[in-house]
């Protein structure tokens, strides 16, 4: 993922990235099915390397850290860019995931509301920070707010010095998920990353989230349950098939 700029190259080799208004949008697979990391992640993780997605991510529930570890070394061999996302819901579990993420070194750590505890606990380790905008409750999680809300959110955690944020869009409770899109959009400007989480699971959600303004968004429980590709029981199969969706989205404007 990287920050929004004028140029509209688009460029879909596999490394699935979109152009949208003038920035790209990445696919971010999760090794992740219910909002837990996949008990078989270190087998699953080599299909998608061979596919060429470079980025990859987990969440801090589900494996050992001993697991977590040897993934996010595998990722990161592999020159792809590793993501983990909390889904603790107790003050104290989120630092203790954070400190994992510290600890195993992966490049980015999303979710969670208490930045600041957040941005402590990762200093000096190098990671990209995206917290939860609006209010998260419950697993699997969802989400509380209205776009004002998230908005203000969102330009709180700007100046608190986070990366950008993980919006739970699709998982909202209060408002329409597109409109929390744009509104998380317009607070963020164009230097801090927009990633959209959780119930993606159509080529027509990742158009419109294309349209609206993110830069990335994850896909998990979608690709292992089928749903992104009914009829399909190849997990490369039916990533293919989100690669053959990003790419269609980005032919729409090309």
């Amino acid at each position: 993922m990287q920050k929004r700029s004028g140029n509209s190259n688009t460029h879909c080799n596999n490394v699935v990235t979109l152009e949208s208004q003038g920035a790209r949008v990445d696919f971010i697979f999760m090794l992740t099915r219910d909002d837990r990391t996949v008990e078989d992640c270190l087998g699953v993780v080599d299909d998608a390397l061979a596919l060429g997605l470079r980025h990859i991510g987990f969440k801090d529930i589900g494996v050992p850290p001993a697991t977590l570890r040897g993934l996010n070394a595998r990722i990161k061999d592999a020159g792809a860019t590793s993501y983990m996302e909390v889904v603790s819901t107790s003050a104290d579990a989120t630092l203790r995931s954070a400190s994992v993420a510290a600890e195993i070194g992966v490049d980015r750590l999303l979710g969670g509301t208490d930045c600041e505890s957040i941005l402590r606990r990762i200093e000096g380790a190098g990671i990209a920070y995206y917290p939860f905008p609006g209010f998260p409750q419950g697993h699997p999680t969802r989400l509380g707010g209205t776009a004002e809300q998230v908005a203000a959110h969102c330009t709180a955690f700007c100046e608190k010095g986070c990366a950008g944020v993980d919006l739970l869009a699709f998982r909202s409770t209060q408002a329409d998920p597109l409109d929390l899109v744009r509104a998380a959009r317009r607070a963020l400007g164009p230097d801090k990353g927009l990633i959209v989480a959780g119930s993606i699971n159509s080529p027509a959600r990742i158009a419109a989230l294309r349209e609206a303004g993110a830069d990335a968004f994850t896909i998990g429980t979608a690709v292992f349950d089928g749903s992104f590709s009914p009829g399909k029981d190849a997990l490369r199969a039916r990533l293919a098939d989100v690669v053959a969706a990003c790419e269609a989205a980005a032919a729409r404007v090309a």
